[in-house]
């Protein structure tokens, strides 16, 4: 099981790395007013998004197999772990409409939106974390 542990962990960290990227590229592209800047920051994103999304799957089906394989279901930390991971994939179904809008040049948002946008995915690893590591409840 430390195998698939550790393939956990490396799915998870690139998950993320790609969550914390896209919507900094997201930013680039609500300031972007050359066409060719942003197309190429588009290009960027949507090559991302496309590179992350199979990530997504893999974590989730090697958190799953973890959590079925260690963790009883009476685990009140797990239950708000698996919540906030939900709400991730959400976020990254978000990031999916966010793309569809700038390939469409209908982006209505800010940059300074994206900006906040941006923290959500570092707040919920935090709170991830702390919860896998304290096991507070």
């Amino acid at each position: 099981m430390l195998w698939l542990k550790s393939f956990h962990i490396v799915m998870v960290v690139s998950w993320f790395a790609g969550l914390f990227y896209l919507p900094r590229l997201f930013v680039n592209l609500a300031m972007e007013t050359n066409d060719a800047a942003y197309d190429r920051l588009l290009l960027m994103a949507s090559k991302l998004y496309r590179f992350v999304s199979p990530i997504m799957w893999l974590t989730l089906i090697t958190g799953t197999w973890l959590w079925l394989a260690y963790f009883p279901l009476s685990m009140n930390w797990m239950w708000a772990k698996l919540a906030l991971v939900a709400g991730l994939v959400g976020y990254h179904y978000v990031c999916k409409s966010l793309l569809h809008a700038f390939e469409a040049r209908q982006n209505t948002k800010s940059h300074v939106w994206f900006r906040w946008f941006n923290e959500i995915p570092v707040i919920v690893l935090l709170v991830v974390v702390l919860l896998v590591v304290v096991k507070p409840f």
